[in-house]
């Protein structure tokens, strides 16, 4: 794990000491969920951002892992790119909570509402940034590098774009939930509701191919071959994901008094 660090240090400084920063401020988050008792919607304010701080650690020092691999690409523009808008998502988040409100789906004025707005640009444009990326895997050769793992890297960002535009569709409807209000039943960190049907279960397993994919294509399967099945099972393991919260339905469902009022999450 050191020489990981260590490597990651070397290929990506900006990634790799951004990503530092958010780890601490996951920890400050987690700190505070357990001391405070700040609220939005009857869950800790502080799990939010501490969710976010985390994700955006990961996202940072993958990208920055792999596009190492890329030439002719300007490095610094991504880098910085990446740096400002997950900074001002994580920073604004953080706000809310500290002040027991909502980050996300926040209609209560027009000014929550623009920054709410500026949000959802702010993950657009990375996303989108993370697809130019991706084109350029495909565009690219890789004498170096095992064939299987730059298929992984190459289906691993695709599934990740798709089922991060999917937050769309949370944006759409102002909620994460299917047949509540933004429920949760705080399925540990997470969040996801065992009463209702929950979008943010797709948006999550889609968004984490970027690491699985690579990695279990390089240190577990070792063929290209199983590689590509491996991506199909786990895009359709998303899809199906998404489908059965469309439908209302909850991934671990619990037995519930159908008359109990949903508890909204952040």
């Amino acid at each position: 794990m050191g020489t990981f660090f260590e490597t990651l240090r070397d290929r990506n400084s900006t990634l790799f000491f951004f990503g530092l920063v958010c780890l601490a401020v996951a920890a400050v988050c987690f700190v505070l969920s357990r001391v405070t008792t700040t609220e939005v919607h009857h869950v800790n304010a502080w799990l939010k951002p501490l969710k976010f701080a985390l994700s955006i650690a990961v996202y940072s020092w993958t990208m920055g892992w792999y596009c190492h691999y890329l030439t002719g690409f300007n490095l610094g523009v991504f880098n910085w790119t990446v740096v400002a808008l997950w900074g001002f998502e994580l920073l604004y988040i953080a706000y809310r909570a500290s002040r027991g409100e909502l980050s996300h789906f926040n209609q209560t004025s027009s000014w929550t509402s623009t920054l709410y707005v500026l949000m959802a640009v702010a993950a657009t444009v990375v996303t989108l940034y993370t697809a130019y990326v991706g084109v350029l895997f495909f565009r690219q050769d890789f004498p170096e590098l095992p064939v299987q793992y730059v298929w992984g890297i190459r289906l691993g960002i695709i599934l990740f774009v798709v089922f991060s535009l999917q937050g769309f569709a949370m944006g759409a409807r102002l909620s994460h939930s299917v047949g509540a209000v933004n429920d949760s039943s705080n399925l540990f960190i997470v969040g996801w509701s065992r009463t209702f049907g929950d979008l943010r279960v797709a948006h999550f397993i889609g968004m984490h191919a970027l690491q699985v994919l690579p990695l279990l294509s390089y240190y577990v399967l070792k063929s290209t071959r199983w590689t590509v099945v491996l991506s199909a099972a786990y895009g359709a393991l998303a899809a199906i994901a998404l489908f059965q919260a469309l439908q209302g339905r909850p991934l671990f469902p619990q037995h519930t008094n159908p008359s109990a009022p949903a508890q909204p999450n952040t």
